[in-house]
């Protein structure tokens, strides 16, 4: 069995369950909010917080990814300790 960076597919039944998970998410989210007895800026504060964690989230997971793929196939760097002698 061959294991090449980046030959690695999601099965269709993966995606599909991230994707309703996050619909889920949203929409309960999104209901809970707008069921809120609150005032309508607490409402729209906390809505914005959502999609602010949203966003960032995704970022994060591109970074992520980002890095693990550009050193996927590259030799791990040496580490050194603070007190060693280069």
């Amino acid at each position: 069995m061959s294991d090449t960076p980046g030959s690695k597919q999601n099965t269709a039944a993966f995606y599909g369950q991230a994707v309703a998970s996050f619909a889920v998410a949203m929409a309960a989210t999104a209901i809970g909010i707008y069921q809120l007895s609150a005032d309508a800026w607490v409402r729209g504060f906390l809505a914005i917080a959502v999609l602010y964690l949203v966003t960032s989230s995704f970022t994060l997971a591109k970074v992520i990814r980002d890095r693990q793929e550009g050193t996927a196939g590259t030799a791990p760097s040496p580490s050194y300790s603070t007190f060693e002698k280069h």
